[in-house]
């Protein structure tokens, strides 16, 4: 049973805590949380398990200990606690434990009755009971709604801003994407940046090497592994300024610069870069050159080996 899992089960000493809330409608959100220690200064490992309709679902993150009014983490030993974590969606009441600045315990969230109005006088609106809740948990605050909505986005709705908070998007990343060259609008485009790892960096040094990059062919670069590092292995074989769409080739077909190097050293000094995809798909590695020319078939071209592959020659 790992720390977290310890934690939960020590739940069940603060079963009675419990009595309240149950009388509570229903559709009322609650659950458990955790707190764990983080090896990052000023903050906690924190997490959110919610049950509801049968279910529970489970947020959790590392939390600066700002949030946690009324919570002290620094007292040694086993205590009973009681803190809260405002948020402009509504608020989070938590009671619970510590022992030794790691617990668990219940919390009890109640919405801010006002949040959605003030969302919608900024633009967003169809915010349920359940994404007001996803929306507190995330932190969506006001402010950072009308942060994005000056970003003069494509796409942007409540969905955009909790995904926003998950991946880390704020106005520093996109401006440090324009800053790079790039229109940064397209709200599932900067989220598939985040996931996939689409730098501002990654960008410069593209325009630096003289590429124009659209923002779908970053995405497949970073999907298939054609990092900046790898490039400029790629360049140190002499391969300085391949097509973007063959780079992504190379990666999805296994063009690697080990692979160059084998083929130089059997003589093939500079093959092109579609030679070199055509080779890798039909399977004319190092080890079926070198066999060939065992069996006494020196210098064949390329194209000639690609062929008696397909012709099943071996």
């Amino acid at each position: 049973m790992n720390r977290r899992e310890t934690l939960l089960v020590c739940v069940v000493i603060f079963c009675g805590l419990l009595g309240g809330w149950i009388s509570r409608a229903a559709e009322e959100h609650k659950g458990d949380w955790t707190l764990m220690r983080s090896d990052q200064p000023g903050k906690v490992d924190f997490a959110f398990i919610e049950h509801r309709h049968g279910g529970s679902s489970h947020h959790e993150s590392s939390w600066p200990l700002s949030v946690f009014v009324g919570l002290d983490v620094s007292k040694p030993g086993k205590q009973s606690v009681k803190f809260t974590i405002a948020r402009d969606a509504g608020k989070f009441d938590c009671e619970g434990y510590l022992e030794n600045g790691e617990g668990a315990g219940f919390f009890h969230f109640l919405a801010d009755a006002k949040y959605p109005a003030e969302l919608k006088s900024l633009g967003y609106g169809g915010i349920d009971e359940e994404k007001q809740y996803e929306m507190a948990v995330m932190d969506v605050s006001l402010n950072f709604a009308r942060e994005m909505k000056g970003q003069r986005l494509e796409g942007l709705d409540t969905d955009k801003l909790i995904a926003f908070r998950i991946f880390g998007i704020d106005a520093e990343f996109i401006h440090a994407l324009r800053a790079a060259g790039l229109d940064a609008r397209d709200c599932d485009k900067l989220v598939a940046f985040k996931i996939h790892g689409v730098t501002p960096e990654m960008v410069q040094f593209l325009k630096k090497a003289g590429y124009q990059p659209d923002e779908d062919t970053l995405v497949a670069m970073r999907i298939h592994g054609a990092t900046p590092e790898w490039m400029k292995q790629l360049q140190d074989a002499g391969y300085a300024h391949v097509d973007l769409q063959q780079l992504i080739a190379f990666r999805i077909h296994g063009v690697s610069p080990e692979f160059i190097e084998q083929l130089q050293g059997l003589g093939y000094k500079h093959p092109e870069p579609e030679q070199l995809v055509a080779m890798r798909i039909h399977g004319v590695t190092p080890e079926y050159i070198s066999n060939l020319k065992s069996h006494g078939m020196h210098d064949l071209s390329i194209d000639q080996l690609v062929s008696l592959r397909i012709q099943g020659i071996n």
